[in-house]
């Protein structure tokens, strides 16, 4: 292990330009003079367009071009972005209708693109919009979670995109039936607007008869695959690259319509054309996350172990499929079903539903946070309706050490855990023995006071392979990545591992990602899989780039036993003083004429996926006057395999939880019975602020994989996967003493209060 490598907590060596200015985001790298752009949105979220009238936007100041779905058509493109769908239960495929890149016919929610507008500043954009002329019929509005209601699309029969299942119905049924203990939760996990620290942005322009886009997203091939289909070009004519990018947690993953626009303008106007969402705008049109409603059904034998588990949830899909939308509540949601708990005879039904809102997909975990929400919940539940300890009930049905590799009922093969040992190590380091004593020092204070537990079990996602290309320069090294960092430090990470390997300093090596042109072909980031599988693939082609120059310095030197100290990162024969550094080693090989041994590209798939997993204890207190609900105490233990970088991964854990404690306590969607977003700012949406997050301790208790050479597990996802049913468990623990036994995020003062004043049956009070 050397002094600066992997298991060490370096600091973040991207930070330094970062604090200093330096950091080049999509605004920065515009090119100077491009064309402005301006996206006209419905303000009505459900109606027919009678007029569309773009004359005086066209003739306005400035104006280069106004385009509509009318000239879309005009041009031959098709007026359509790409989406996925799920099979339903009888086999056939989930609604699939067009996601328009602009509304065409009919508008579905507030914020759904009518026309763009390029002119020669933003300004003269801003003012031109304002000139379109659009009539809209209104339509009635569908915001609720339940099938029926107005038709949104006429694919989809009583606003039901697809009716998914996995399981055994039959079995479950009989299980459920003849259980000794059955209990019953219905929960609702709460809509999110993501609002990343930079919103979305793109621009682009033409280079010869290439086109060249840049965008703040989460990956480079999707975008680059998508416009060429959609320009009917050959690949090699599109370019994609990605800077610097402030924050993506999955929603920036996806193909939005101004990405095509800034193209289409482009290539048309022959100038860059340059595309930036302003906060309200991106509230109303990025994809936003969760928003399901998930009845839980456990069955205990007489020993409370689990005999079956039904869930049956429907999700919102908003008004359109977006890229992954059918997929997240259902197949991912799937991955961790049942959780950490050995439990068979399961069965899952999800149904997707059209509303008039924005489209909704992947938010921070996927799907993996939204089934472990719902389980986590009901455990509690249940060990509190059975009169037991909700850890006593959890260790009854953890998945025991000598059980892995375990084969969960949805097909997962978990590699390696020990969740009753973290689960001792979080009763320690939460100091639950204490707890009594808090609680009662906080009713001393008017306030009540909760303790929470969720064990969390997670899927990594994504391409399960990834390649990588390693380069010697005459200085260093250059290493070409697949991910795409939006702020969690791969530069830093990726740089340990070569060091690690290689003893090259770490100020030494440069990493590339983000450009389809230097990097063929990749996975982008997402689904907390970018330094286990990339971290794989650079081992490798480094393992290849040094047994190529030992060979090579065999030959040279009439040394057959040649071998290399990563420690010190030089080459060595035996029964010689003579040492070859490994950049020595590279330019022999130049000079020689073997400059191809200078870099070595490795192409690697991981034999399964790795399983983090994790105990979150929370503690609340809530002011039993005005229902302010506060997070006071937090802790995670935290099994992430082996860590590459310590301080990254609690870095990780710490934005996780922030994000978890935001939906649970603070981010409140509201849209009024028009359709119309009312939290649509800062002003009247609640992200959590420093004051709202307490410290978070966080200990690892690590079990190293079986499934990559590293013995990683990621660690991206986590802390928001952990923290929303922690945090629940804490209010309904908090307000079970009052006989309150429905509780739901978001726990805001107005909610909470409401709940405190109808504590016959916890139902919250109408707002």
């Amino acid at each position: 292990m050397t002094k600066f490598g992997s298991s060490q907590p370096v600091t973040r060596v991207e930070d330094t330009r970062f604090l200093t200015g330096r950091g080049r985001y999509i605004d920065d790298t515009a090119p100077e003079g491009a064309l402005r752009a301006v996206v006209v949105r419905s303000t009505q979220a459900h109606g027919e367009i009678t007029m569309l009238n773009a004359s005086e936007a066209r003739a306005a100041p400035g104006v280069r071009a106004v385009y509509t779905a009318e000239d879309l058509a005009a041009q031959g493109l098709k007026n359509a972005m790409r989406f996925s769908t799920v099979p339903n239960q009888d086999g056939s495929k989930g609604a699939a209708p067009d996601r328009t890149i602009l509304a065409e016919g009919r508008v579905r929610f507030v914020g759904d693109p009518i026309a763009f507008v390029v002119a020669e500043t933003l300004d003269q954009a801003r003012d031109a919009a304002e000139l379109i002329e659009v009539d809209i019929d209104d339509l009635p509005v569908k915001l609720d979670l339940a099938p029926g209601g107005p038709a949104i699309h006429s694919e989809a029969p009583e606003n039901v995109a697809y009716d998914w299942a996995i399981g055994d119905a039959n079995a479950t049924e009989a299980a459920l039936a003849t259980a000794a203990h059955r209990v019953t939760l219905t929960t609702h996990d709460n809509r999110i607007i993501v609002n990343s620290l930079e919103p979305r942005g793109c621009y682009a322009e033409m280079d010869g008869d290439r086109i060249h886009l840049a965008l703040n997203g989460q990956g480079v091939w999707g975008p680059k695959r998508d416009l060429a289909k959609w320009f009917g070009w050959e690949a090699g004519r599109v370019h994609v690259t990605t800077p610097d990018v402030g924050g993506g947690f999955g929603m920036k993953a996806m193909g939005y319509p101004e990405q095509f626009l800034v193209s289409l303008a482009a290539r048309d106007l022959g100038q860059p054309v340059h595309w930036m969402a302003e906060r309200t705008e991106s509230m109303l049109s990025d994809n936003a996350g969760r928003d399901l409603d998930v009845t839980c059904e456990l069955g205990f034998d007489d020993d409370y172990k689990l005999t079956a588990y039904r869930v049956d949830s429907i999700s919102n899909l908003g008004a359109y499929n977006s890229q992954f939308g059918q997929g997240i509540q259902s197949s991912l949601f799937s991955k961790v079903l049942t959780g950490t708990y050995d439990i068979q005879t399961v069965f899952m039904r999800n149904r997707g539903v059209y509303t008039n809102t924005t489209q909704v997909d992947a938010y921070r975990g996927a799907g993996r946070p939204e089934a472990i929400y719902a389980l986590e919940r009901a455990m509690d539940y249940a060990a509190r309706e059975l009169g037991l300890d909700p850890l006593e009930l959890r260790r009854r049905n953890f998945i025991k050490p000598d059980q892995f590799p375990y084969r969960s009922a949805t097909g997962e093969l978990y590699d390696v855990g020990d969740f009753p040992k973290l689960l001792d190590r979080a009763v320690i380091e939460a100091d639950l023995a204490g707890f009594e004593d808090r609680r009662a020092g906080s009713y001393g204070q008017g306030r009540l006071r909760g303790l929470g537990v969720c064990y969390y079990i997670e899927s990594i996602l994504g391409d399960p392979d990834e390649t990588a290309t390693i380069e010697l320069t005459e200085t260093g090294a250059r290493v070409y990545v697949g991910t795409q960092s939006n702020g969690q430090g791969h530069e830093t990470v990726y740089a340990q591992l070569l060091h690690d390997q290689t003893g090259l300093p770490l100020e030494a090596i440069e990493i590339v990602q983000g450009d389809s042109d230097r990097i063929a072909t990749g996975g982008g980031t997402g689904g907390s899989r970018s330094v286990t599988v990339q971290g794989m693939a650079m081992r490798s082609a480094g393992t290849a780039l040094i047994g190529g120059l030992t060979e090579f310095l065999a030959e040279e030197m009439d040394q057959r036993e040649i071998s290399f100290d990563a420690e010190e990162g030089v080459f060595r024969a035996p029964g010689s003083n003579v040492v070859v550094t490994l950049i020595e080693a590279a330019d022999r090989a130049r000079a020689a004429g073997k400059a191809e041994l200078c870099s070595a590209t490795r192409h690697e798939e991981l034999p399964g996926r790795s399983y983090p997993n994790g105990c979150h204890v929370a503690e609340v207190e809530i002011d039993r006057e005005t229902g302010d609900t506060r997070v006071v105490r937090y802790t995670v233990v935290d099994d992430f395999g082996n860590l590459m970088n310590p301080r990254l991964a609690e870095g990780q854990v710490h934005g996780g939880v922030a994000q978890g404690i935001g939906q649970a306590i603070t981010e409140r969607v509201v849209f009024d019975e028009d359709g119309q977003l009312l939290t649509a700012t800062f002003m009247d949406y609640g992200m959590p602020r420093a004051d709202d997050t307490p410290f978070v301790a966080f200990y690892t208790q690590p079990v190293p994989s079986i499934m990559n050479p590293l013995g990683m597990k990621g660690c991206g996802e986590a802390g928001t996967v952990g923290a929303l049913a922690a945090v629940a468990n804490a209010v309904q623990d908090a307000l079970w003493p009052l006989g309150i036994r429905q509780v739901d995020m978001p726990f805001t003062p107005a909610r909470v209060w409401a709940m405190l004043q109808d504590q016959t049956d916890g139902k919250i009070a109408a707002e």
